[in-house]
């Protein structure tokens, strides 16, 4: 090879590698142990150990994190993959059905980017990003199909979901500064379901908050007025050292303080046993403060 040849091909693996950088790849990820034992039913998947298997996955997504690569890890689901297979037309014992299902996660599904996390992280917070993917798909869905009131007239979706947005408004002008964490709950038929919201509001006069999970709460919260059903809200509150814990519930379509006591209860009192734990330090148990509301006539109607 003349030093000619060999100075083009330098530059071509050189070009290679710069654009294996740029491509972002997906794994899918059998997370849990049956959803691990119902793939070994096809002769193409080679794991017979679920440790292992996870080992394997987290020191290969070191591998390329390591090369500058980036990739996102989605939960793999066998029903989904055998569902996709019969649609497609395509075998399901093959590696390369699986690499085509997994392609259909990361443009569908819910996804969680390799940072470099420690698997102890990282798949917690992929069954989370699910969960929240799934809870928003059933409330959104669920409030488009309840259709017209039928007193009036008015799209019951629709009222329920402005009237939710005022009173999630309220609450965020009511919370103060500090640095807040909401979690809202609706009980149904599909479980208790979970809405998260952060808002940082430790500068003076601002409130900064996440506008996906601004919207997946308050679809929560129009879920419940719509289906006239309980719905709690709680806020974890810091401020430098000190913590609050407060919260409302929904009662006539009004969100209501929870007394203090009740607070306590919740977080200091053992479910099972009954009996008292002690408290976090530096935590306050508090009632929530009274929502400003503009009246009856900016309430839902069904």
């Amino acid at each position: 090879m003349t030093d000619t040849q060999r100075t083009r091909h330098g530059r071509t693996a050189g070009m290679r590698t710069a654009l294996r950088r740029e491509i972002a790849g997906t794994i899918g990820l059998l997370a849990d142990e049956q959803d691990f034992a119902a793939m070994r039913k096809y002769r193409s998947f080679t794991f017979d150990d679920h440790t292992v298997y996870l080992r394997q996955v987290e020191q290969l997504l070191a591998a390329l994190a390591a090369k500058g690569g980036h990739t996102s890890v989605a939960l793999f689901d066998p029903e989904e993959y055998a569902e996709f297979c019969a649609e497609s037309g395509i075998e399901p014992d093959a590696p390369t059905s699986r690499t085509r299902f997994t392609a259909e996660l990361a443009a569908t599904g819910p996804a969680v980017a390799y940072e470099g996390q420690p698997f102890d992280d990282l798949v917690p917070a992929l069954v989370d990003e699910s969960v929240r993917q799934a809870t928003w798909q059933y409330t959104s869905t669920t409030l488009t199909h309840i259709g017209p009131c039928a007193g009036c007239g008015a799209d019951i979706g629709r009222a329920a979901f402005a009237r939710a947005s005022h009173l999630v408004a309220r609450a965020v002008e009511a919370v103060g500064r500090g640095a807040h964490h909401w979690v809202g709950s609706v009980p149904s038929n599909q479980g208790t379901l979970h809405a998260v919201l952060h808002i940082d509001a430790t500068a003076p006069g601002s409130a900064d908050l996440d506008e996906v999970e601004a919207m997946e709460l308050t679809t929560l919260l129009a879920l419940a007025l719509a289906h006239r059903n309980a719905f709690a809200l709680v806020a974890r509150t810091t401020a430098g050292r000190q913590q609050r814990v407060f919260g409302w519930r929904l009662k006539d379509e009004r969100l209501e303080p929870i007394p203090a006591a009740r607070v306590f209860d919740a977080y200091c009192i053992d479910t099972e046993s009954g009996d008292l734990t002690a408290p976090e330090p530096g935590v306050d148990y508090c009632t929530a403060p009274q929502l400003a509301d503009a009246g009856p006539e900016d309430r839902s109607c069904h």
